[in-house]
């Protein structure tokens, strides 16, 4: 989702020469075959926004696989472009890094705080060793590598697979499917009060566009967040309106639902970064409805 928005909004540009790296064009963790892209295509700049993800029973069944191959891929890419002299580099972060039930809203100075949420730890672990590599590089090498870190996303490519999908996909499909089925009622994990913050990936994309002729003048870490946050009941009703159906929400409560809160604070980059998020909910939701209808017959299939 996120490297498909940004290939887009950069490829839009005539000044950019924009090569975009797919999963099918490379495994990041073959360095050898990493080092020789980037020796032939000597890129001023890497956005590095390629991660193994899922949802949060994805996230508990498989810490291993979310640690393990996440620092590799991490790793390499890091390695590789120190060699290569690539001089700047943007890796996409998470607001996973930030300690389980925090204050709030979340700074760029907690990290490493207080522990870590237990369903998403290996994924966050990893994320938080990549940061810190672009940070070593940077201070060891004389080099811009820095890490942005957006809240929750959301948009047109997003992931919604069944069991491997994130909040807001998830909800899209799940209504979906019970606006389909004529449905009276729908399951939420958990107890619906949990509260996230999502920002709209085209959002994202812009800023990204528009900043990364100077890299050098971010800070080691950035949040890059919408700005307020909703319960998951109140996103599950935002999608029924776009969807346009009305279901009752029934809430497991064996399930899990990670952490109650997590706000992050953008006023750095908002303040001196130029970082101005204008997608509503409302218009979010429905551009990534319209997408999902749109390519419903492959994820149907996935």
């Amino acid at each position: 989702m996120v490297g498909s928005s940004l290939f887009r909004e950069l490829s839009s540009k005539a000044e950019h020469h924009v090569v975009g790296l797919t999963r099918d064009d490379l495994d990041l963790r073959d360095s050898r075959a990493l080092t020789s892209i980037l020796r032939r295509e000597n890129p001023d700049i890497v956005i590095h926004a390629a991660a193994k993800v899922g949802g949060i029973q994805a996230n508990i069944n498989n810490p291993f696989e979310f640690l393990a191959h996440n620092i590799a891929m991490d790793t390499n890419v890091v390695e590789s472009c120190i060699s290569e002299a690539v001089p700047n580099l943007l890796y996409m972060g998470s607001s996973c890094m930030y300690p389980k039930n925090y204050r709030q809203p979340l700074l760029e100075s907690d990290v490493f705080a207080a522990p870590l949420e237990p369903t998403n730890e290996g994924y966050a672990i990893a994320k938080i060793a990549g940061s810190k590599l672009c940070e070593y590089a940077s201070y060891s090498f004389g080099l811009n590598y820095r890490t942005l870190i957006p809240s929750n996303l959301y948009g047109p490519g997003d992931n919604f697979r069944n069991g491997s999908s994130h909040l807001i996909a998830s909800a899209i499909r799940k209504v979906h499917e019970a606006k389909l089925e004529g449905a009276s009622e729908i399951e939420v994990w958990g107890s619906g009060s949990a509260r996230r913050e999502f920002t709209y990936s085209g959002d994202l994309a812009s800023w990204v566009a528009a900043s990364i002729d100077r890299v050098g003048k971010l800070p080691a870490s950035l949040n890059l967040g919408f700005g307020s946050d909703c319960s998951i009941d109140e996103f599950y009703t935002a999608v029924m309106e776009v969807v346009g159906v009305e279901l009752n929400l029934v809430h497991d409560l064996s399930k899990p639902e990670g952490m109650k809160s997590k706000l992050m604070d953008s006023s750095e980059a908002r303040n001196y970064h130029g970082w101005k998020p204008g997608t509503d909910l409302e218009a979010g939701l429905e551009r990534t409805y319209r997408w999902f209808l749109e390519n419903w017959d492959e994820n149907d299939r996935i």
